[in-house]
């Protein structure tokens, strides 16, 4: 049988059984172990459960009280980029976890693990249970290079890096190899930051807070000097002062700047906002600043260096005569036409290569389409949204990244999905979106699931892998140590 026709043979039961339902579910709890609302109400499907999916399901429930929220996830863990992509050794930002297990233990809410949309269960089949589907999956592809040899062993995108030493299931077979001494890191955003300062921190600053797989391999890299490569100048910078500082103070390193890279710098500085202006004054003390006494006897016992490396863009990956792994990276120079946010790099026509034989593409993360149904820009890769509508898609809404593209931090966000879960109030609140009808909501996809061989993982069952992770981290002095397999994570949720 057809999935449409197996969710009709559903709905058309819900249907019939309504007022039975209804009965059963006042006095009962749902499948989730929480209680269940009546069927009239406003009921709401979000896709993805990173930052981007719980602060829109916040927004919604704070905006209306009536409203029903389920939000189904890839994994069976909930938390998306906060659980596996922001840096171990910045457990304050994880925080926000404590916020988002608010939001899911809220009587209004369910979380749907381990549930692919797109695979188990479709948009279309969201959309005829749901009142309305909100579109929160993030950017799980990497923008390419787009050059030779960039499919060359030593070469890695940031985004699979970054999966492995924070214990992402599908990067744990990565083990990149860092037995050369230097490393170029493409990219100078905050993930290009976090890269190099976990290849160069010393390893009793991370023993606490990463896995232990990953620090085994750290501990034995012979990575020494890493450049932090950007095709503009330093006034261009996508990094924050904070990520920037954490860099210039960390223990055992010393910074490799170009003068040249500078030229006129300090002078263009002055004209610039309050965050920009301080950012790029470290830099300036950081590259041409004489130290002073203190400073330069951390520098002199310093075994580890890093710098940027500005006007420079990839154009090749170089390989030892076999063709086996990365030598070397070739670059060619650039220089800016225009200033500020705006400039341009335009290629000058020289190059030159870094030997190197290690490098991490952190140009962007990129979003994919989830279905042919469903709008999707490729230049852009978002969904063409007007404040988080879909466009030519009644009922159809999309926030966080997918929504804008991979950009800012958290707050971020926070802000751009709190846009959408208003859009997505307005619209009920003026009619546009139909809630009078009652709709099925999770009633009828966990029946579908069910007939399909697929076991959601509820978040108490998450509480259970939690709890798992936790005791282990505890056993070796650590405050986590996290299940690397989907096999392992849903062998606990299930006990």
């Amino acid at each position: 049988m057809s999935f449409h026709k197996v969710l009709l043979s559903e709905l058309k039961l819900w249907t019939s059984g309504r007022s039975r339902w209804r009965s059963r579910l006042h006095d009962g709890v749902s499948r989730s172990g929480k209680v269940s609302f009546s069927s009239c109400s406003p009921k709401v499907c979000i896709v993805g459960s990173g930052p981007a999916g719980f602060y829109t399901a916040q927004h919604l429930m704070k905006a209306r009280q009536d409203v029903e929220v389920d939000i189904y996830e890839r994994l069976p863990v909930p938390f998306g980029l906060v659980r596996f992509g922001v840096a171990p050794d910045h457990p304050e930002v994880k925080n926000v976890i404590n916020t988002f297990t608010q939001t899911a233990k809220h009587s209004h809410c369910n979380f749907y693990g381990n549930v692919t949309v797109g695979k188990d269960v479709s948009v279309e089949e969201l959309q005829q249970a749901y009142h309305a589907v909100v579109l929160s999956y993030g950017a799980e592809g990497n923008r390419s290079m787009r050059i030779p040899g960039e499919d060359l062993a030593g070469v890695y995108s940031a985004k699979d890096f970054v999966g492995w030493y924070n214990g992402l299931p599908n990067c744990q077979e990565l083990f990149p190899d860092l037995s050369c001494e230097t490393a170029v890191v493409l990219g100078q955003g905050n993930v290009a930051i976090d890269v190099a300062r976990i290849l160069l921190s010393p390893i009793d600053m991370l023993k606490l807070l990463f896995l232990l797989c990953t620090l085994e391999a750290l501990a034995a890299s012979q990575v020494r000097r890493v450049l932090i490569v950007g095709r503009r100048g330093p006034m261009q910078v996508a990094c924050t002062i904070k990520e920037l500082r954490e860099m210039v103070n960390l223990p055992g390193t010393k910074p490799d700047m170009l003068a040249a890279d500078f030229d006129g710098v300090a002078q263009a500085v002055k004209d610039v906002p309050r965050p920009r202006r301080r950012l790029t004054e470290l830099m300036l003390k950081t590259a041409l600043e004489i130290p002073g006494e203190k400073e330069q006897a951390r520098r002199n016992k310093a075994s580890r260096i890093w710098g940027f490396r500005f006007f420079r863009s990839p154009i090749e990956v170089l390989a030892d005569p076999d063709r086996n792994r990365t030598t070397a990276i070739r670059l060619a120079i650039n220089r800016l036409e225009g200033s500020g946010e705006g400039a341009r790099a335009v290629l000058t026509g020289e190059v030159e290569d870094v030997s190197c034989g290690l490098v991490i593409s952190s140009i962007g993360y990129r979003s994919l389409p989830i279905n042919g149904s469903v709008p999707f820009d490729t230049h852009k890769a978002i969904i063409p949204n007007t404040m988080g509508r879909v466009q030519q898609a009644a009922g159809l809404y999309c926030s966080g990244w997918l929504k804008t593209g991979p950009t800012g931090v958290i707050a971020t966000t926070m802000n751009n999905s709190f846009d959408t879960a208003r859009s997505l109030v307005e619209d009920m609140d003026s009619g546009i979106l139909h809630v009078s009808s009652a709709k099925p909501g999770s009633q009828v996809i966990s029946a579908l699931l069910e007939k399909r061989g697929v076991k959601p993982v509820t978040f108490s069952d998450w509480e259970k892998i939690d709890h798992v992770e936790v005791r282990r981290g505890e056993a070796v002095g650590k405050p986590r140590e996290k299940l690397l397999s989907v096999e392992e994570m849903l062998q606990v949720a299930q006990r």
